[in-house]
């Protein structure tokens, strides 16, 4: 039989217990496809105005392919980050576009087209992954276009945050990020 003094402390672990195993779970890569990207009907006119609707900055595309190992560095490094899927999914609408895909899909104007046309023809896309940042009223933010993987995920974040403060009205990336790492020393 155990004593009182036996029984508080069990109960104790299992309370700590209950309430860190969540926090430690949080920190843990997730799956990208569900925590990163966000579910769409591929009407990029209706995304627009669930931006809009929603107080988002805007919209995130991914640009990728199948075969591309840069992308699936950054699903597996960076869009898998719970910290990155969450600023993410706060301040922008993230969704991917297949570079070769047949998917019919209506761009920012209301024209049908395939993800394929729309990648090639309307925003050149031929290296992955691209990431295109769309305002909310639709326009392409070009200061703010990145190919290839980012460094790490601070480096992507940054990239967000620079969007996000609207920075690229004032500067490029590239300096953008020595002066925050200038200000962070």
């Amino acid at each position: 039989m155990a004593t009182r003094a036996e029984f508080l402390l069990r109960l104790s672990l299992t309370v700590v217990l209950a309430f860190s195993l969540p926090a430690l779970a949080s920190d843990r890569p997730r799956d990208p496809a569900t925590h990163f990207f966000d579910d769409t009907f591929w009407d990029f006119s209706e995304e627009l105005a669930n931006a809009r609707d929603q107080g988002k900055a805007g919209i995130l595309l991914m640009f990728e392919m199948d075969e591309c190992p840069f992308c699936h560095r950054m699903k597996q490094t960076v869009l898998n980050q719970p910290d990155v899927q969450a600023y993410f999914r706060e301040h922008f609408i993230n969704l991917p576009i297949d570079i070769e895909g047949d998917v019919e899909m209506v761009d920012f104007q209301g024209r049908t087209t395939s993800m394929k046309d729309f990648s090639v023809k309307q925003y050149r896309v031929r290296a992955t992954p691209v990431f295109a940042f769309f305002d909310t009223d639709g326009r392409y933010i070009k200061r703010a276009r990145y190919t290839g993987a980012t460094r790490d995920k601070e480096e992507f974040l940054l990239l967000g945050r620079y969007v996000v403060e609207k920075a690229y009205l004032k500067e490029p990336f590239a300096r953008y990020k020595r002066r925050m790492k200038k200000q962070a020393r």
